[in-house]
Order: C-alpha cells, then structure tokens, then sequence
C-alpha cells in the first residue's frame, strides 16, 4: 500500500484498540498482465482470503450492493453485532471486487457508499467509519 494508506490506516488502528481488538491482514494482489487469465487470479486470491477467516469469524463484505448506514445507523449495527459475535472480519476485495464464493462465505454484505473507491481508500474509509461508530457508542467527543 502506499504510505499515505499505511499513515491513515495506522491512526485509526491506534485509536480503535481504545474499543476493541483490531488488526488487518493483507492479502497481497496476484501480478496481472495484459495476458493474465483473471478466472484464475481471481480463484487464487479467493483462496487465499478464504484460508484467512478465522474458523469463527462473522464476515462483512464490502460489496456496492450491500446495505448503507448513516454513521449513527452503523454504530446500532455495531452495537448489535457486539451482542452475539465478538469476532468479525470484513474483506475488502481488489480491482474486480470479490469471488462469489467469498461473497457466499459473507454473513453480511456493506456499501461504503454508492461510489465505487479504489481498495486503499476503502480500507481507510472503513477504518475511520469503524472509529466513528464506536465513538457514539461511547459517547465520545470525536462525533461531534
């Protein structure tokens, strides 16, 4: 990822261990060609975000079709999720999105928006989001 990614992603990372256990794993991208055959490269890396879940894990995909939250809507969201799973894992795909059997494996599916990001600013968008929705839960200042 680019420095500035790391940078951002870092901070949120270091502010959200105030409300919970997190960390992120990077999938590395598979090297695509102009020759590239992409069902391949797309099973590939299905496979290898797919050995990632933790066995238990409830997972959110990041999908354009999936549901959109206020930040106050994704905080309750948060909330609920909290009550019955404390273990959740959410993909954010590469350039062509995700396989179907990555989005089968999904209990849910988000949209960050009805824009399409580019996966380094998902990832940060997604982070700040995920601060923000603890920070109402907790009444903290940084929603305000």
């Amino acid at each position: 990822m680019p420095e500035w990614v790391n940078t951002a992603t870092n901070e949120y990372s270091k502010r959200l261990k105030e409300f919970c256990h997190f960390s992120i794993v990077e999938i590395p991208l598979q090297k695509r060609a102009k020759d590239s055959q992409m069902d391949k490269i797309l099973e590939k890396e299905s496979q290898l975000i797919l050995n990632a879940i933790p066995k238990q894990a409830y997972c959110i995909a990041l999908d354009s079709s999936g549901n959109t939250f206020s930040s106050e809507s994704m905080a309750q969201q948060i909330n609920k999720l909290q009550l019955y799973n404390s273990n959740w894992c959410f993909i954010i795909g590469g350039p062509e999105g995700l396989s179907n059997e990555v989005m089968d494996r999904a209990d849910e599916r988000w949209s960050l928006s009805q824009l399409t990001f580019p996966h380094p600013l998902a990832r940060i968008i997604l982070c700040e989001s995920l601060y923000r929705s603890f920070a109402i839960l907790n009444n903290h200042p940084y929603h305000k």
